[in-house]
């Protein structure tokens, strides 16, 4: 299997031998039913995307969660690369965090790659009587065998950036990360650089706020973020707070280069509409610098006069040539060249959905970028609805997969005929050498027709991990 690596242990030496590695054949996807009407529980899918398979493009198992009002967003795995010559590790258990009942549920998909089922189920009052936490979000595997999941609130549904630690081998939850006294304001999601004794966190906003929809005056009440948080990663303890200002503001998926000497990596800023770059400086301190600004664009028939482009996910290819990220509310995907991480080039974009296409409520009055507005896309006859968010790419960097849901709340207000018809998953061709995105045709999941009902899609990982998941030491 994919996840094995001879003795080594899980994963692989490096990220250019992971580019090396087999081609994905299973992804699975967090499926929301929470906000949707639908009465039903989260699920896992596990879709086939073996294009060998009779069962391409389809789903071919899906794991009812044993609650409801879940609302699963983020995974991760048990072990990765991080643990990469710990022969007694095996990636074989999935971490699936849910936002709204801070419920973790741990999923075997090592017993049967294709038909996973629950392993163990870690109950939201645990996480709050140990760590004082609740509202999961991004799960890491630690090189410690330990699993690490950042917070977004506290129990009451307060602004708290905080990090909760689950045993790997029992997955019970050990307390917080974090030293006491260290929290964040807000909470997002992390990434870790131990050859720089580092991790960086993000912000999103308070629960009690964002869990309602989003709200223009929220942001001027200060209830959303626009720092990023610098840590010692052997202390535990924050040292640093980089306030990114107007122009950073919600900054969500944050990304290292792979190369775990690289001493700096990238922010995506949704509500700014910018990239920044992170990055550590000659005397020890770190520093940031937008290095991407998507212009707003002038509209009518939206919410607000200026419509951002709302940068979602993000994510690096595993040779660090590459970064992607995602326009949800302008309904593009940018591929940007990075060899001069201080000078990113767009070398890549493709439309896919969106609020501002051909035919439909928003007109645009003025567009820095673009010449008409974008035409609705069909896929296998189907209107894609919503906007590309989560974006996932393949290990050899030539297909990026996309699903359309950010986060069900937020998909009701935004995006309402998703909510009925349900989320899809498209793949993306990807030109390696010089850049440039295209539709694989052939490929849809729609998750409108799921014997339960539609459906929301969101985050996804491959069986022998991915950019998103994978961190070397």
């Amino acid at each position: 299997m994919a996840t094995k690596c001879g003795s080594c242990g899980p994963g692989y030496k490096s990220p250019l031998d992971a580019m090396k590695g087999p081609r994905e054949e299973l992804i699975y996807v967090a499926c929301i039913y929470h906000n949707t009407g639908n009465n039903k529980p989260d699920y896992l899918a596990t879709v086939d995307v073996d294009p060998k398979s009779p069962y391409y493009s389809k789903v071919i198992h899906r794991l009812p969660m044993p609650n409801l009002n879940d609302e699963l967003h983020h995974c991760g795995w048990n072990t990765c690369s991080s643990c990469f010559g710990h022969v007694t590790k095996v990636r074989d258990k999935l971490i699936l965090p849910s936002v709204i009942s801070s419920r973790v549920y741990v999923v075997d998909v090592g017993t049967d790659r294709r038909a996973p089922r629950i392993h163990k189920v870690v109950e939201p009052e645990e996480v709050h009587k140990k760590c004082n936490s609740g509202y999961l979000h991004t799960p890491h595997c630690l090189g410690s065998g330990e699993i690490m999941i950042s917070t977004l609130g506290d129990t009451a549904g307060n602004g708290k950036g905080g990090f909760v630690l689950l045993d790997g081998e029992t997955f019970e939850v050990k307390g917080n990360w974090e030293v006491e006294g260290n929290a964040t304001p807000f909470g997002h999601g992390f990434w870790y650089q131990p050859r720089h004794n580092v991790m960086i966190s993000t912000e999103w906003g308070a629960p009690k706020i964002f869990t309602k929809g989003f709200n223009i005056e929220d942001v001027k009440a200060g209830h959303y973020g626009q720092s990023i948080h610098v840590w010692d990663w052997t202390k535990h303890t924050r040292i640093q707070t980089l306030d990114l200002g107007a122009d950073g503001l919600v900054p969500l998926e944050i990304r290292f280069l792979h190369n775990p000497d690289a001493a700096q990596g990238f922010v995506g800023c949704a509500l700014g509409a910018s990239i920044f770059r992170f990055y550590k400086m000659a005397d020890g301190k770190w520093a940031a610098e937008k290095v991407i600004q998507v212009p707003h664009k002038k509209v009518e028939g939206w919410a607000l006069p200026e419509m951002p482009g709302l940068i979602t996910d993000i994510l690096i290819s595993l040779d660090d040539r590459f970064l992607y990220f995602c326009n949800w509310v302008h309904g593009d995907i940018r591929q940007y060249d990075i060899t001069d991480p201080c000078h990113p080039k767009l070398v890549g974009q493709i439309f896919l959905g969106g609020s501002i296409l051909k035919g439909g409520a928003v007109k645009v009055l003025e567009d820095q970028e673009l010449k008409c507005q974008p035409d609705p896309v069909f896929i296998k006859g189907r209107k894609i609805p919503g906007g590309p968010h989560i974006i996932q790419l393949s290990l050899d960097g030539k297909r990026l997969y996309v699903t359309t849901s950010l986060y069900s709340a937020w998909d009701k207000q935004f995006y309402p005929d998703m909510i009925k018809e349900g989320a899809v998953m498209m793949q993306i061709d990807v030109d390696t050498e010089k850049g440039g995105l295209s539709i694989n045709e052939n490929f849809l999941v729609d998750f409108g027709k799921e014997p339960d009902g539609p459906a929301l899609a969101h985050e996804c990982r491959y069986e022998g991990g991915d950019c998103t998941s994978d961190i070397w030491i």
